[in-house]
């Protein structure tokens, strides 16, 4: 009876102090949002987002039929001063279901494409239907 006990306290004690490891790891683990698109489909984009450990440092959003964001690994000002050239320029693209309350023109000024966290409390409940990633493998 003992032993049975304290394999049980063991096992509960091991599994609680496993965390999951978070399926985007690098930018280049991208494409396995993709791969595992079914997982993520009707679900809220927040349950996405918390699958990429990498940060997103540009999002931008169109609204159509259906609406996405597009983001990416590498910020405005590293693109825009050619920093990023010869690095991984991967494209995250995740369609939702509803339409996206993005005006540029209310985002800070100099900030209007970076991704915050009050964006992911924003769009988080958001339905993802499709996902993208375009780029390097």
């Amino acid at each position: 009876m003992k032993i049975i006990l304290k394999t049980l306290i063991l096992f509960l004690f091991i599994n609680s102090s496993c965390k999951a490891q978070q399926m985007v790891q690098t930018p280049n683990d991208a494409h396995k949002l993709k791969i595992n698109e079914q997982q993520f489909i009707n679900k809220p984009l927040k349950n996405l987002l918390k699958e990429i450990k990498p940060e997103i440092k540009t999002a931008s959003a169109e609204n159509g039929f259906p609406s996405y964001f597009s983001f990416s690994f590498i910020d405005y000002e590293e693109f825009k001063n050619g920093r990023a050239i010869g690095k991984n320029h991967l494209g995250i693209y995740i369609y939702v279901k509803e339409q996206i309350d993005w005006n540029f023109d209310k985002r800070p000024i100099g900030k209007e494409l970076t991704w915050t966290k009050e964006d992911i409390e924003k769009y988080g409940n958001l339905t993802v239907v499709r996902i993208k990633v375009i780029g390097k493998d």
